[in-house]
């Protein structure tokens, strides 16, 4: 049978709304006695290095640089590691909104290199007087990719579809942000020492997910029992 140009059209059309179609449902309910999670996550092995070579803007760039892909503190605990609980369909709700999160970059980094958001709204940000061309990702498929020329240059997107976003720069090869898209309010960043704390979680059995972007993935089990505190030590390893 032949498919006629339209037909063609109009089957681009519905698959188009199909993929783009949020890939999740979360429920707030009144959570009572719900219980903790909270605890540390950590790295003992040698930490990687990855040798930055800018090749132009050096000015505003700087030169060549060491950068670990992974930051450890002292006491092993891994900075701007996500935890967060994995196929939470429901719970408490997620909260007030922040002020709409912001990526920006400025000396050709991008700050924060890590963020978690919820589903919406995000800033992009070109704080350097150097072209930037930004350009995050869902694994192969693009998500945004914007043109930044100016200092100053701010342009929103919206990130609905929950999910990690890998962003680059088409100019300036080296950078590199992640941006996790929460599926639930269940989910933390750690801090400095590796600490983090999710709350008030409805009393059962989860799959908790401590992830960064050089080491992937670590899951634990856990059982959330009512009001109280499950404390967890995750180790992250290389891939």
């Amino acid at each position: 049978m032949k498919v006629t140009g339209a037909v063609a059209k109009l089957s681009a059309a519905v698959l188009s709304v199909f993929v783009c179609v949020p890939a999740f449902s979360y429920d707030v309910i009144p959570v009572s006695g719900g219980g903790n999670i909270e605890g540390k996550v950590v790295f003992q092995g040698t930490v990687p290095i990855k040798k930055i070579i800018p090749t132009k803007n050096r000015e505003v760039c700087g030169g060549p640089r060491d950068e670990p892909q992974i930051s450890v503190g002292p006491d092993k605990g891994v900075q701007d590691a996500v935890v967060y609980l994995k196929d939470v369909t429901k719970g408490k709700a997620w909260g007030k909104p922040d002020k709409t999160p912001v990526l920006d970059q400025e000396k050709c980094k991008f700050d924060p290199p890590v963020q978690v958001i919820r589903p919406g709204a995000i800033d992009i940000l070109n704080s350097d007087p150097v072209l930037h061309n930004t350009h995050g990702f869902y694994g192969k498929r693009t998500a945004f990719n914007l043109a930044l020329p100016d200092k100053g240059a701010r342009v929103t997107r919206e990130l609905e579809r929950p999910g990690l976003v890998r962003v680059e720069c088409d100019a300036h090869g080296w950078m590199l942000a992640h941006i996790y898209v929460a599926d639930s309010p269940y989910y933390a960043l750690t801090t400095k020492n590796g600490s983090f704390s999710i709350t008030n979680i409805p009393p059962g059995k989860y799959a908790v997910v401590a992830t960064q972007y050089f080491a992937g993935d670590t899951e634990t089990m856990v059982e959330v029992t009512g009001s109280k505190t499950v404390t967890l030590s995750i180790e992250l390893k290389k891939k």
